[in-house]
């Protein structure tokens, strides 16, 4: 495959805090249009990897390269503008505005003119404002939430937060979507919702890399899989064959359905 077909790709990544290694000499890539999933025990490392990935924190060794090119040493946001968002364990939304201005925050890295938003909303040229609204407004209707546009945030129920979330992060028109642990306290139907509107995510065009724990999910949406236990790889590749992993089923997914 050439190097072209990879969005992301993490060279020998690893991440020291004091004397604990979180992550240690991790290598992947992710494949533009791919839904890809990293596993792993609580403490495995994931959401470490989807710091440096995302910019909050700083590999201490190793290096990232997005769309070919290196992002080391940038900042969040201006790894946002290169065109990657994500969303976050515990599910960070604005309680203070409605469900529509959290989405048209999203777009501010897309928005050409100044932009800022306060509690009355977002400010700046008309047009610029007509576009960012009209955005905002058919991300809403992707993630079900158009008919609750008016009502406040935080007013919404725990799975209409996260849809919420995910609505802002595609605000952004990412090309990599980052998913950290989407489908944590949500029940079945609403996983189920979920992974339809993955799906419908990856229809747009946008290469997906989640962190999750519902195994059901995994194995159902994606099409290659990440296995980590103590910051170290154990296994990488198609569902079928994570299932039938030895290192797998030793360290994570147990004697159950998968093993």
């Amino acid at each position: 495959m050439e190097t072209d077909d990879y969005l992301l790709d993490i060279r020998n990544m690893t991440k020291r805090f004091g004397g604990l290694t979180a992550v240690r000499d991790l290598s992947f890539k992710v494949r533009k249009g791919q839904i890809k999933a990293i596993i792993g025990p609580n403490g495995a490392g994931k959401t470490t990897v989807f710091n440096m990935v995302s910019g909050l924190l700083q590999p201490s060794e190793g290096e990232r390269l997005f769309k070919g090119e290196s992002i080391e040493g940038l900042m969040p946001h201006e790894i946002a503008a290169l065109g990657v968002s994500r969303t976050f364990q515990n599910v960070l939304i604005f309680d203070n505005l409605t469900v529509f201005q959290n989405v048209m925050v999203g777009r501010h890295i897309r928005s050409t003119g100044e932009f800022f938003y306060s509690g009355i909303g977002v400010l700046g040229s008309r047009r610029e404002e007509k576009k960012i609204r009209e955005k905002a407004y058919a991300f809403l209707e992707m993630v079900g939430l158009a008919g609750k546009a008016s009502e406040m945030a935080g007013n919404l129920p725990f799975g209409e937060q996260r849809l919420l979330e995910i609505g802002r992060a595609l605000a952004t028109e990412p090309d990599l979507l980052l998913l950290d642990e989407p489908a944590a306290g949500l029940n079945e139907m609403e996983t189920q919702e979920l992974s339809e509107l993955i799906r419908a995510i990856q229809g747009l065009g946008v290469t997906v890399l989640l962190v999750e724990h519902d195994m059901n999910l995994v194995m159902d949406i994606s099409e290659n899989i990440l296995v980590l236990n103590y910051g170290e790889m154990i296994a990488e590749g198609a569902p079928s064959e994570i299932q039938q992993h030895p290192a797998v089923i030793d360290a994570y997914l147990g004697g159950g359905e998968y093993a």
